[in-house]
């Protein structure tokens, strides 16, 4: 059975995120009828203030949960919990959770989602192609060094416009992929080292990577203003997922969407043609 999208108002949290965004446009694509909420856009919502849920919420069919700032963020299943069993109060039937690939500090948000009463798909995906291209990163590609604690372990870059695809597929596709957890990969392994150079190769300029551990690189967020226990979790997220587990690839994207996933080569061509990493 597949979901007549026609008829299908979807909520999509953090619509303006790297994710967030390409589901807005994926959804709007296969004709949905979509609500981008964020901080500060036209449908407001905001995790911090649960004024703004119900508003966002009421007469939505589906949502899209994107927790900030990390699904497996302290706080996290508490909150995402009380939106989702919020949501299902409300008559929204169906919920997608962008999770994270070998992230266990996750499992608790992912449950709460299980329990919310409503049809649930967890899609866990690998580390964003895109977080070089967007976001704190991106600074330090165009200025030609990127410090980070990631070290030689191989990591299967997925394309942002996959996981927002598959989203879609989730929300319109019926029976089909309702009380599943995807797991979702790029086709092919690389380490950060050989990422940035792939990235340097097309844009045609000198970036160099810099390994740090974790815990130094903890101690660079602290120097820039990043709360204690903030910078606690993301040091502790950096020694679970960067050490080796994800080094696999799995075959997620071409079970729902019926292709292969995008690969980091044309992620980086694209990305350089539009000048994205210009010093």
């Amino acid at each position: 059975m597949t979901t007549n999208a026609a008829n299908m108002t979807v909520l999509v949290t953090g619509a303006t995120g790297r994710v967030g965004r390409r589901v807005v446009e994926s959804a709007e694509a296969a004709g949905l009828t979509v609500r981008a909420a964020s901080r500060s856009g036209a449908v407001r919502f905001d995790w911090a203030d649960r004024s703004t849920w119900a508003d966002a919420l009421r007469g939505a069919d589906a949502a899209h949960i994107a927790y900030l700032p990390d699904v497996g963020a302290p706080g996290a299943a508490e909150a995402v919990g009380a939106f989702a069993r919020q949501a299902v109060e409300l008559g929204v039937r169906r919920l997608t959770l962008l999770s994270a690939r070998g992230e266990p500090q996750a499992h608790a948000t992912e449950q709460a989602v299980w329990d919310a009463g409503a049809e649930w798909t967890v899609v866990r995906a690998s580390w964003f192609a895109q977080i070089l291209s967007e976001g704190p990163l991106l600074a330090e590609m165009r200025e030609g060094e990127l410090v980070f604690p990631s070290g030689e372990v191989l990591e299967p870059f997925i394309d942002a416009r996959d996981i927002a695809d598959v989203v879609v597929a989730a929300l319109t596709g019926g029976d089909r992929l309702i009380g599943r957890t995807l797991d979702l990969t790029g086709p092919r392994l690389l380490t950060f080292r050989q990422a940035v150079a792939e990235v340097a190769k097309a844009a045609g300029r000198d970036i160099a990577y810099v390994q740090v551990t974790a815990r130094e690189y903890g101690a660079a967020l602290a120097e820039f203003g990043i709360p204690a226990e903030e910078v606690e979790f993301l040091v502790e997220l950096f020694e679970t997922t960067l050490d080796g587990r994800n080094a696999m690839l799995s075959a997620g994207v071409r079970e729902v969407l019926g292709r292969e996933p995008r690969d980091f080569a044309d992620f980086a061509r694209e990305c350089a043609e539009a000048g994205v990493w210009k010093a």
